[in-house]
């Protein structure tokens, strides 16, 4: 279950960045267009790989850790919709290690 949460993590970081990184030029589009025409070529490569790449990813991820974890069906839809609001994926994965690991995560081996 440990190297489950591990790639959920991993995951949860990478979309969770790449959402908030999406949000903050969509903020810069609103304050100076002349800025967004020039950052239009990284928001399409960020978004699709958000979008069709890491997204996708990110939810098989869940679902593994959640069905190996046995998670609620009401956290996992959570942890599912954390894709969608930037920063959301960030507390959730907190919140979810706060629960299963109260005394502390413990370490992944990486040769095991």
């Amino acid at each position: 279950m440990e190297k489950a949460f591990a790639r959920y993590r991993i995951m949860s970081f990478v979309t969770g960045t790449t959402l908030i990184t999406l949000c903050l030029f969509l903020i810069l589009h609103t304050v100076d267009l002349t800025l967004w025409k020039q950052l239009i070529v990284p928001v399409t490569v960020i978004g699709v790989g958000h979008g069709v790449v890491l997204y996708p990813i990110y939810m098989v991820m869940c679902v593994q850790f959640a069905l190996k974890a046995r998670l609620h069906p009401g956290l996992v839809i959570l942890m599912l919709l954390a894709g969608f609001v930037p920063g959301l994926a960030f507390y959730m994965e907190n919140r979810v290690e706060r629960r299963l690991f109260p005394q502390g995560r413990p370490r992944v081996s990486v040769t095991s």
